[in-house]
């Protein structure tokens, strides 16, 4: 082949890995970096020799981070991703077979919150000689087909490299995938073993260090221009902010549109903490987990405007949470989600967008009534969390006390992050955010993964999330709080953060069992199973089998404080003493409370589960139904 250039013998692991080393990207404040940070591996038959050897080569110009699971390093790669607000990425690679199935959910996780991962997962050989070698899962009726290909449902883009040089074709899209705005997500390349180890010549061109910078694209003018006719029209209007504003760093642009024409603004989930909490115009956490206050806005809104946010279930309530008659306009770089629902759509870069918008909006402000309303729901959501911190009488804690301790201890250069069961409601609905300081990245600090919901994934996250903010932030810690269902699902990586000296805080509230679900179980007419260790089979009820949490994350290489119960005081106290030991010990701190399995943060929202005819919830969801939204 004349590749028009001098060219290098490589292996095609060789080749993959000098290729990743000469990619650059941009943190936000423009300091240039690698777009990828390192590989967390578990090594086996299917990538020890060919990946494996080329990343040893490699040594520290691409760091290995050896890991306990699949799952868990693969979400730690996930979660260094949000930290970098997608502007550096992790692999992760595992051998082929049970290992990379193990990293399938990982992907599903990226999918559906839209973040980065390359995953690099052993495969079959390609020559087949071989076959069935061993943990190869053989198709009668397709020899082509390996488990590898379960990653076609969960990832963005999947290529399986049967030749060397379809490395030159398919590497590009790689990082195209990785870091386009609209089309981010993760990335899976099957690696047949015999491959990763065939030589050939490559072009010396195709390792030249190359910046990649996130494209911002700017909107239609006509589509700027008509979404501005429709939010002058309005008397009620919302500026909705998800996770889109935090990726292109336009917290400053969002907050200022706002200002200038009086709307009032709340958050979603995934952008959460980029408004201060005492803002004036700011009211409060969208959706079902989130705040009262934010949901009686969005049901008088007339227009809403939605910028960088998918719209999924929790954000609007099941689609219950707008009036009948609301005039939506969706600003997304993804025109995939721009026009869910019927919006208005405006496809363009968020922080591009709003000042265009907001330039065609120059003169306008919205009636102050609605700001004032604003201030008025917001002040009452604030009072009923104030209850919530202050306790009530059960003889333990609750999840909205741990949730303001840690807030009130925490700085603005510190990071909190959570997945699953109760606690996405508590941190989404009753954090407050303090000030937002833009720099490297968005100035969020907060992971709450509620695309996927994963259980684990706050167990294994704060391994990547703190590896990226000691870069970003070196003054900050990372905080994750989590229950003791996801504790004992994934707490494997625990042991690799202690390892590989990785300090952040684990606050571990055991309620004894999935006590959100049996709260959703329970609260629609079914009676308590399988959720609950009192209400699940085996002697082990009876008997009161539980976990010693306190030893079991000491004997992973944690450092461990404990809490009496309902010792609020003392809770403090602990989870103080595991901030000052994570950074002086440079590993893990956990800090384990018992929490109430019935109190929770209410928002008042509605979520549509299916619910049978025989259960009393039946009523409630029938009247939902005929609330909901189809089209705006």
């Amino acid at each position: 082949m004349n590749t028009g250039s001098s060219t290098v013998r490589l292996t095609t692991a060789q080749a993959l890995v000098r290729w990743m080393t000469s990619q650059r990207s941009e943190l936000l404040d423009g300091t240039e970096v690698s777009l990828f940070a390192g590989v967390f591996a578990i090594f086996g038959h299917g990538n020890v020799l060919g990946l494996g050897t080329a990343l040893h080569e490699a040594g520290e110009r691409l760091p290995t981070w050896r890991g306990q699971n699949e799952q868990g390093m693969a979400l730690a790669a996930v979660a260094y991703a949000r930290a970098t607000d997608r502007r550096q990425v992790m692999a992760a690679t595992s051998s082929i077979g049970p290992g990379a199935l193990n990293m399938v959910t990982a992907a599903g996780v990226a999918h559906a919150n839209r973040l980065p991962v390359l995953l690099l997962a052993g495969d079959t050989f390609a020559g087949r000689a071989p076959d069935p070698v061993l943990q190869q899962v053989e198709h009668f009726g397709d020899p082509t087909v390996t488990v590898n290909d379960a990653f076609r449902a969960v990832t963005r883009y999947f290529d399986r490299v049967t030749r060397p040089e379809q490395l030159l074709a398919t590497l590009p899209h790689v990082a195209r995938v990785l870091t386009d705005p609209a089309d981010c997500g993760p990335v899976a390349l099957a690696l047949p073993q015999d491959v990763q180890a065939e030589e050939w010549d490559f072009p010396e061109a195709f390792f030249a260090p190359r910046v990649h910078r996130v494209p911002r694209a700017r909107p239609d003018r006509d589509a700027v221009r008509s979404a501005a006719e429709t939010v002058r029209s309005a008397e009620r209007p919302l500026l909705v902010i998800g996770g889109g504003v935090r990726y292109s760093g336009a917290a400053a642009e969002a907050v200022a549109f706002a200002e200038a024409h009086g709307v009032p603004v709340v958050e979603t989930v995934a952008g959460r903490t980029l408004v201060p909490h005492d803002h004036r115009l700011y009211g409060g956490a969208l959706g079902i987990v989130g705040s009262a206050s934010a949901n009686t806005l969005a049901a008088e809104a007339d227009v809403v405007v939605a910028v960088g946010t998918r719209l999924q279930d929790f954000t609007t309530s099941s689609w219950t949470g707008f009036s009948s008659g609301v005039r939506l306009v969706s600003v997304n770089a993804a025109r995939f989600d721009a026009v869910k629902h019927g919006a208005e759509e405006v496809v363009g870069d968020a922080r591009e967008t709003l000042v265009e918008l907001s330039s065609a909006l120059a003169g306008w402000t919205a009636p102050p009534a609605f700001a004032a309303r604003a201030a008025t729901v917001k002040a009452g959501w604030d009072a009923e969390v104030d209850r919530l911190r202050a306790g009530v009488a059960l003889g333990v804690l609750t999840y909205a006390q741990v949730t303001g301790a840690v807030n009130d201890a925490s700085g603005p250069d510190d990071y909190v992050l959570t997945a699953s069961g109760g606690m996405p409601g508590e941190l989404h609905g009753g954090w407050r955010t303090g000030k937002v300081t833009p720099g490297a990245t968005s100035g969020a600090t907060m992971d709450l993964e509620y695309g996927f919901s994963c259980m684990g994934y706050e167990i294994v996250a704060p391994w990547g999330a703190a590896m990226a903010r000691s870069r970003t932030h070196p003054d900050g810690l990372v905080t994750s709080i989590f229950g003791d269902g996801s504790y004992l699902m994934l707490n494997s990586e625990l042991y690799s953060a202690a390892f590989a000296g990785v300090p952040f805080v684990a606050v571990l509230c055991d309620n004894a069992g999935f006590a959100v679900i049996h709260r959703l179980q329970t609260g629609q007419g079914a009676e308590g199973f399988n959720n609950l260790l009192t209400d699940a089979r085996g002697p082990g009820a009876a008997a009161g089998l539980t976990v010693d949490f306190a030893a079991h994350a000491r004997s992973l290489g944690c450092h461990v404080e404990t809490v009496a119960d309902g010792d609020l005081n003392g809770f403090g106290s602990a989870y103080a003493a595991a901030r000052a030991a994570a950074v002086a010990e440079q590993r893990p701190a956990v800090v384990v409370c018992r929490v109430a399995e019935s109190a929770w943060t209410e928002s008042g929202a509605w979520w549509e589960t299916g619910t049978p005819q025989s259960l009393s919830g039946r009523a409630a969801y029938e009247e939902g139904k005929a609330r909901q939204v189809r089209w705006t």
